[in-house]
């Protein structure tokens, strides 16, 4: 579950300024109802994030949970350790206990997926609550994101094997989204040109947001994805 590791990093690695062990804290508060249906969430998201990547066909009826799934993760297990006073290696192995627990009642139900989608009914909620959904990227879009993404990778990296998967991802969408415009009648000059001016309102944007974007990256991946992938989660 290598998404699910990425997002038990958001709260999981001692703190920087740390410069030796942190004692474990004895008078502790054990976990509230609240406490223990957040921690229930981020194994949720965990292993949902984990099944989009595997490109699980009942998970990618879910919203795109490897970026939000991660922040989440992040704010609950902070808020779980503030108000509880636990300690995150604490945090991290009651969300290892949820996981273990969603993943053994699916195994004693005909229908495994139900039990997640038991779960995500009460989550996601919870979800849009605390991280409202980015707005989704076009195709063109995503295009000229997936672009610069190698760029920046490759000036600091070179041909690393992340700079090799974005330039792949990149080339992907960089023909699909020419194909699509020319099915509307663009010729290769107007592609270029509206390429090219994407480009500009993204580092516009980006300029003004530290490097970020508004956008949901992670539809990106979706598109990017074989047809087949791309159908399930758009439907």
């Amino acid at each position: 579950m290598k998404l699910f590791l990425l997002m038990m990093l958001a709260f999981v690695q001692p703190a920087p300024d740390v410069s030796g062990p942190v004692p474990e804290n004895e008078t502790a508060a054990p976990l509230s109802d609240a406490h223990k249906q957040g921690l229930s969430c981020v194994a949720a998201f965990a292993i949902v994030a984990s099944e989009q990547e595997r490109g699980v066909e009942s998970a990618l009826r879910y919203p795109l949970l490897s970026e939000r799934g991660r922040i989440y993760a992040g704010q609950i297990g902070e808020k779980v350790m503030a108000e509880t006073g636990q300690s995150r290696e604490q945090v991290r192995d009651a969300i290892l206990t949820a996981v273990a627990d969603q993943q053994a009642k699916a195994k004693d139900v005909a229908e495994p997926a139900e039990i997640i989608a038991a779960e995500m009914a009460k989550c996601l909620p919870l979800l849009e609550a605390e991280l409202p959904a980015k707005p989704t990227p076009t195709l063109n879009q995503c295009a000229v994101l997936m672009q610069m993404a190698y760029e920046e990778v490759y000036q600091q990296e070179k041909l690393s094997k992340m700079a090799q998967d974005l330039k792949t991802l990149a080339f992907v969408l960089d023909s699909r989204a020419r194909e699509q415009m020319r099915g509307e009648g663009k010729s290769g000059n107007e592609s270029d040109i509206i390429l090219t001016l994407i480009r500009e309102e993204l580092e516009a944007e980006q300029a003004h947001q530290s490097g970020q974007t508004e956008l949901d990256v992670d539809h990106c991946f979706t598109l990017a994805a074989p047809d087949k992938k791309v159908q399930s989660f758009e439907h």
